[in-house]
């Protein structure tokens, strides 16, 4: 740009940065008006937080019981596969390494056959059955990767403890077969092998060259769903010599109970959702349409100043989103507290922040037509004195 008294070239201007400004005035401008209007403000942030408080007392308690359920059912072992098999049937510890390959598999376990152990110490004491167990991750059942005594330590389930007299959870044990092992201490013992308690357990290192005999075999599919092809996926690589004498027991009858009682708890909280919230959308838009009404002057006002469609819909929509969180907020944290007065459970916190999110969009959506009937307010018509 030149200097026309002297000729000389004076520096271009900087340009400013309106794409950072401009949003943090919108939202300046929709926070100066939501303030002007105290009523109409505080109603949207009541409708939006009783929205989320019925959705929450309803649809929330449905699912925090919903999810007791399930998780009631799944203690009980929905994704258990237990194989039985007799001492001539011929399972033996290969098995692992052919299951190596079967997708779906969580966890398996191979426990040779029950043989009775008594406290060392104790030479009248109380016999519990022991079992030697192989797998690649007993670190699940509490059981470290590395033992004090390789294929000679011992644990032990709190009853079995008790059984054996071994208060500090430690000490000797004796098996019939003349083997001795050192109780290293105790274990959980898990919903699914819960039939083989008072448990006794000796870890064992896999051999692939001289397999040993398996006379339980547990697997734990990976979700509910699996139990069944996980289970004639493992039927198939057992390579018994004698199929007569091993019984396969699995949880499928509690898979469909739990995928039944999912799907349909699902259905009525997701229809309840659905109206609850639409008819609040009906409400916000409402509400929106009369502060329209009653604004048109205004709006008008903005349009013959220069403002677009554009900025009018977005001053509106901020104005809602700010509303609505806020209302999201107060809404879920009475409810959490109701729930918790009650002694409901808890839907969990991603439910909670899902009706949150879910709350805002609709909040903000059924401001979109009012916004767009004040952004196409006629200025020249508005103005006009009567």
């Amino acid at each position: 740009m030149k200097n026309l008294s002297s000729g000389e070239t004076s520096p271009r201007p900087k340009p400013h940065r309106a794409g950072f400004t401009r949003p943090l005035a919108v939202i300046r401008e929709a926070l100066a008006t939501a303030k002007s209007q105290p009523v109409a403000s505080i109603v949207s942030i009541v409708i939006v937080a009783g929205m989320c408080a019925t959705v929450l007392l309803t649809t929330g308690r449905t699912v925090g019981a919903q999810q007791a359920v399930l998780g009631s059912i799944d203690s009980a072992g929905t994704r258990s596969i237990i194989v039985r098999a007799d001492a001539d049937a011929g399972l033996n510890t290969g098995v692992m390494e052919r299951m190596a390959n079967i997708e779906g598999v969580e966890w398996a376990g191979a426990f040779g056959a029950a043989h009775d152990v008594t406290n060392s110490a104790v030479s009248d004491g109380s016999k519990v059955a022991a079992r030697t167990v192989w797998g690649d991750h007993l670190d699940l059942l509490g059981i470290p990767r590395r033992q004090p005594v390789t294929d000679g330590t011992a644990w032990a389930s709190a009853a079995a403890l008790e059984q054996l007299g071994m208060p500090d959870r430690i000490g000797g044990i004796s098996s019939d077969t003349g083997a001795d092992y050192a109780v290293a201490g105790e274990i959980p013992v898990p919903d699914y092998l819960g039939f083989l308690e008072p448990l006794v357990i000796v870890p064992q290192i896999s051999n692939t060259t001289d397999p040993s005999a398996v006379s339980v075999l547990v697997i734990i599919a990976a979700r509910p769903d699996l139990v069944s092809p996980v289970a004639q996926a493992v039927q198939s690589v057992l390579a018994v010599d004698n199929p007569t004498g091993v019984t396969v027991t699995t949880s499928e009858d509690l898979a469909t109970l739990r995928a039944l009682i999912q799907s349909q708890l699902g259905s009525f909280g997701s229809n309840l959702v659905v109206i609850i919230f639409a008819l609040t959308a009906l409400l916000v838009a409402a509400i929106l349409y009369g502060l329209v009404m009653l604004r048109r002057r205004d709006f008008g006002r903005r349009r013959a100043l220069g403002a677009s469609q554009g900025l009018i819909i977005s001053l509106l929509l901020t104005q809602m989103a700010v509303l609505s969180l806020i209302g999201a907020v107060l809404g879920s944290g009475a409810a959490a507290i109701g729930l918790g007065v009650t002694g409901d459970p808890l839907p969990g916190a991603a439910f909670f922040a899902a009706v949150g999110v879910l709350a805002t969009a609709v909040g903000t959506s059924a401001a979109l037509l009012p916004a767009l009937a004040a952004a196409r307010r006629d200025p020249l018509k508005e103005l006009r004195v009567p």
